[in-house]
């Protein structure tokens, strides 16, 4: 029997539905919209960005080719030989370390004969190819030997039929970076790219690289259109990158080094990723970075899509749940430079040496950073000892930047408690906190942040999400259930914004083959992408932000959870709107009358319902809008907004007021 049928024969049961809901006595709440309780933060609602989940190498990033500098720990992992090829040649790979140590190996191809040799590449989970784009083919490439080895790069469909090829003739015996495109004819869900090297002779090739030309905003190197339009589609206030764990790395040497993922793309040192076997439910032994999506294209995605950007940076210490490794408090002088440099490539004049960089990658104009992260998830006194001399030193050069800093990987318990009250009488800018619970979880602690101290510092929920089967496991799903706790949750984050001043989900993207960690706020196959319910929740919250907290209330109470309704307003000064949120956990419908105090409404409003009858129901692939918002307009009679909120349902309404 499904979820909905048991709730509704238990409360027949009960007498639930006893009196006809024409006759149930609406909830009365009153909006004092004349009542400015605090502003909302510009930044209020944003996006945390980790390379989990293929989210950057096979995600975000629109690079086709896996290991295309040949630099995974496997040299060849991604690539493969055909059996019909296999006596035709040999690759070797070569290894200049002495010579570039940011990408020292390249391969070297040999075709003894008039035959062909070929290597093929598997791409991420193969390669999303649609019929009619172009596909932009690069290499770096130099003969040997006087020789004239020629490349034919063709797309093959899982059959092996040819989709899309083109020639390409390298010269010379220095390194040359080599172009060729072609049209797909076939739109192929797990295509490969197969490169035929037709001699006699012997080349050497390194970063063989494959793009679609319609990029986000037809960049080359550019990242993914239809997964950057649904970002910006969230209209968010912040972008929080590169993570997450990935900032601290399972041990030093594996860290987040931002100075490394900037400049020439090919000079970009290649790198694990720490998710690769941290699991060993969902293990992911060809996870890598190859940081083609570096800090100048995550700060250029922030200005793309109107957010603040908000880099973390490693505070000498690696990932606690891991290696617990820390660098010496003596030794942490490269750590802080590297922050120090951050701020100039971000802000920098272009005669600086950092801001020279940035000019020299096409942003001569500064990315106007404010905020920044002073380690991930760290906790104990070894954090605060070198928080402390982090913002000691950021503070005297940069005094505007604001800084956040971890409370630890849970909102509650010894580890939180500790750095609570320690970074609180240390005046510390803004705490990050995290939560990954129940959805049972969210419903109770909507009012968490009602009695928070007013004075101290400002609360930023870093990474948040409902999980439905327990933590780290890879049973959670983006359930409506999930979704509806948060959205009930959120009505106490915008309830208090005057503590807290951002917010985000986590994570946020994950590809349907290859995925580490669930849930997420957004799924992709190779050619596909859709939101969530928990993402419609976001984006409702977002596109809704408000200047201003109104208070709700019942009586003289604020609206949490009471009759398992939930709560928040704003007033748009922009639009000149009031805007109402309501959430309804429960099984039945729930009549509600909101009496607007101080302001003149207009005769009519916009609603915006989202919600579901099947507390399990999910989006996919194949039903991307299964639960998403629909809109109508009510009617508005005096002072009244009067609205029956469906079960389990989160509704949003907008009206004109006038003082």
């Amino acid at each position: 029997m499904k979820t909905q049928q048991l709730i509704t024969a238990f409360s027949l049961l009960l007498g639930v539905y006893a009196t006809p809901l024409a006759a149930q006595q609406p909830l009365n709440f009153t909006v004092k919209a004349n009542e400015i309780k605090s502003a909302v933060s510009p930044n209020m609602w944003g996006i945390f960005f980790e390379d989990i989940n293929l989210s950057a190498d096979g995600g975000i990033y629109a690079e086709l080719v896996k290991n295309r500098s040949f630099e995974f720990s496997m040299p060849l992992m991604g690539w493969s030989i055909p059996k019909e090829a296999a006596n035709n040649g040999q690759v070797l790979i070569i290894n200049r370390q002495t010579v570039n140590s940011a990408n020292p190996r390249f391969a070297r191809v040999t075709v003894p004969g008039t035959r062909s040799f070929a290597l093929v590449n598997e791409g991420f989970r193969g390669m999303g190819i649609k019929a009619g784009e172009q596909y932009n083919f690069s290499v770096y490439a130099r003969q040997q030997a006087s020789t004239a080895v020629k490349l034919t790069l063709t797309l093959l469909d899982e059959s092996g039929k040819a989709i899309g090829s083109t020639t390409i003739a390298p010269t010379g015996n220095s390194w040359e970076q080599y172009k060729g495109s072609f049209t797909a004819s076939a739109t192929v869900p797990k295509a490969k790219l197969q490169v035929q090297f037709s001699g006699p002779g012997v080349v050497d090739v390194d970063m063989i690289s494959l793009f679609p030309q319609h990029t986000w905003k037809e960049r080359p190197n550019g990242l993914r259109a239809d997964l950057v339009q649904l970002l910006a589609d969230l209209h968010p206030g912040f972008l929080r990158f590169p993570g997450g764990c990935i900032v601290e790395g399972r041990e030093l040497s594996n860290r987040y080094q931002w100075k490394k993922t900037v400049g020439d793309v090919n000079e970009r040192t290649v790198i694990m990723n720490r998710w690769n076997n941290e699991f060993a439910h969902r293990a992911t032994p060809d996870y890598f970075q190859s940081f083609g999506l570096g800090f100048f294209e995550y700060f250029q995605l922030s200005e793309d899509i109107g957010a603040s950007p908000l880099p973390i940076l490693n505070c000498g210490m690696a990932c606690q749940f891991n290696s617990s490794e820390v660098v010496a408090v003596n030794e942490l002088d490269p750590y802080i430079q590297d922050a120090l440099d951050l701020i100039e490539f971000a802000n920098g004049d272009v005669n600086t040496t950092w801001g020279a960089l940035r000019a020299k990658m096409g942003h001569p104009a500064p990315f106007n950073l404010k905020m920044m992260g002073v380690g991930n998830e760290q906790w104990g006194p070894q954090y605060v000892e070198r928080y402390t001399i982090f913002a000691k030193v950021i503070k005297e050069k940069y005094p505007a930047i604001q800084l956040i800093n971890s409370l630890g990987p849970g909102p509650d318990g010894d580890k939180f408690t500790f750095l609570n009250d320690t970074l609180r009488k240390l005046h510390a800018d803004i705490l990050d906190e995290h939560y990954y619970s129940s959805p049972e979880w969210f419903l109770k602690n909507a009012s968490r942040y009602d009695s928070y101290d007013r004075k101290g510092p400002k609360i930023f929920a870093g990474e948040y999400a409902a999980h439905s089967k327990g933590v780290g496991n890879g049973d959670n799903k983006n359930s409506w259930q999930c979704a509806l706790a948060e959205a009930a949750f959120m009505t106490g984050l915008e309830r208090n914004t005057d503590v807290v001043v951002m917010a985000s989900y986590a994570p946020l993207l994950a590809h349907v083959d290859g995925w580490q960690w669930a849930p997420d706020l957004i799924w992709f196959d190779n050619l596909r992408s859709y939101g969530t319910p928990n993402y419609y929740v976001q984006k409702l919250y977002a596109n809704n932000k408000g200047s201003v907290v109104v208070p709700i209330l019942k009586g003289n109470s604020v609206i949490s959870g009471q009759d398992s309704v939930y709560a928040s307003s704003v007033v748009d000064h922009t639009t000149g709107e009031l805007v109402v949120k309501l959430v309804n956990t429960a099984a039945t419908p729930i009549p509600v009358a909101l009496v607007v105090q101080g302001v003149k409404l207009a005769t009519n409003a916009n609603l915006t319902i989202l919600k579901s009858n099947d507390l399990q129901g999910l989006n996919s692939l194949d039903q991307p809008m299964h639960i998403s918002p629909a809109t109508q307009n009510i009617d508005i009679k005096g002072k009244t907004i009067r609205t029956n909120i469906a079960p389990w349902s989160f509704y949003v309404i907008r009206t004109k007021i006038t003082k």
